[in-house]
């Protein structure tokens, strides 16, 4: 079984000896360390690899939702918090769980086994140049250099490659989590798109091959974070 790097944000000392007790009981977790503010945390994610970050919400200098907006995290996201009305706004930032506290070793499990199981899948396609999409009765692999652009529908996703266009039943978020980020990036809720693809990006839309793509402010800032480190 891979062992996963973990660490704790949070500035509530009951709710980090809870969490942290959880996280002993889970032979899998590695706790590298814990901190009580995100700067602190953020400062340890930039240079360490961090697996699965556990992240409070409601902290001063800098929240966790802040933290998420202006960082690109590459961990699994785990929201521990006492506030449901973040909840939204989390899954927009693509975060693995939201734990509304206080929360039962149960669910605390159920959150991380989410966590373990998104890292595995991507151990398994590191180094791949290809994946395989559930489609009609059978899987059908693709190249991930011929994807162009990958459509979200309401029940499906409609993947646009070279050769052809493929629907699945996939979501877009389980295909986030199996393609390369390096590679393909989110721009919006409905659209991935493959960077090195990208004809041109005017007001907030990207051209790719003949078609414009809207970027969506959620995903503004990190895809053009991504775009000046990866050209």
């Amino acid at each position: 079984m891979n062992k996963y790097n973990c660490i704790i944000i949070e500035d509530e000392p009951l709710a980090l000896e809870r969490t942290e007790s959880f996280t002993a009981k889970i032979p899998f977790l590695n706790l590298c360390g814990t901190f009580d503010n995100a700067l602190s945390g953020l400062a340890y994610l930039k240079s360490n690899k961090v697996d699965i970050l556990f992240l409070d919400i409601n902290m001063d200098e800098l929240s966790g939702i802040e933290l998420l907006e202006s960082s690109k995290i590459a961990s699994q996201v785990i929201i521990t918090t006492a506030y449901q009305e973040y909840a939204l706004k989390g899954y927009e930032l693509n975060i693995t769980d939201y734990l509304l506290k206080p929360f039962t070793f149960n669910r605390f499990l159920q959150a991380v086994n989410k966590a373990q199981e998104n890292l595995d899948k991507k151990s398994l396609d590191r180094g791949n140049d290809f994946i395989f999409i559930k489609t009609e009765n059978r899987l059908e692999k693709i190249n991930i250099a011929d994807i162009i652009y990958i459509e979200g529908m309401r029940d499906y996703c409609r993947i646009h490659t070279e050769q052809k266009r493929i629907m699945t039943l996939q979501k877009l978020k389980e295909l986030e989590q199996i393609l390369p980020d390096t590679l393909i990036c989110r721009v919006h809720k409905s659209y991935m798109v493959a960077l090195h693809k990208i004809e041109s990006i005017e007001r907030n839309r990207i051209k790719i091959s003949d078609q414009m793509i809207p970027i969506s402010e959620t995903y503004k800032k990190l895809f053009f974070q991504k775009i000046h480190r990866e050209f």
